[in-house]
């Protein structure tokens, strides 16, 4: 079995923890809960004919007062860039910490995630915004951990993006 550190990248309450639970655990809480330095959690999946474990750090959120630790991304196959799409700031927050995770463990393989889709009225990303993303060679890929909208297919891509290497 490959065992492949995945880590969870984004500003403060862009529904990093809510994806992971989602994703592992099918679950979703209306209340939010900020996560102190890092909760790991692990999901077994199938890639092209493998056994895949991810091992999910969800690293606490940065904003102002708190910077992550970069520390805690050494080792990391790939890593989710999680952007709150009601929050535009959350998108300028992202494309710093890209470069800063890039500058600190190289290139690997990660998908930035327009989160919180169930809320398409409150959006603040518009979809030039996205394809010009796009054109710079980013994947790029929309969820909701609330209602599950994308949620299993993002874990699948990186997953897949990390096995082909």
């Amino acid at each position: 079995m490959l065992q492949k550190k995945i880590c969870m990248v984004g500003a403060f309450a862009t529904g990093k923890t809510s994806l992971v639970s989602r994703f592992v655990f099918s679950l979703f809480s209306e209340k939010y809960l900020t996560t102190v330095g890092v909760k790991i959690d692990k999901k077994a999946l199938d890639v092209k004919e493998r056994n895949v474990n991810l091992i999910l750090w969800d690293l606490y959120g940065e904003d102002e007062f708190q910077k992550i630790r970069l520390s805690y991304l050494r080792g990391s196959s790939g890593y989710l860039l999680v952007v709150d799409g009601t929050r535009r700031s959350t998108l300028e927050k992202a494309f710093s910490l890209q470069t800063r995770v890039e500058e600190t463990i190289g290139k690997v393989p990660f998908v930035l995630v327009l989160n919180k889709w169930d809320l398409t009225d409150e959006w603040e990303i518009d979809n030039t915004e996205i394809d010009e993303i796009v054109q710079k060679g980013w994947t790029v890929m929309k969820t909701s951990a609330k209602n599950g909208l994308g949620v299993e297919e993002v874990f699948h891509t990186l997953a897949h993006k990390i096995v082909e290497g």
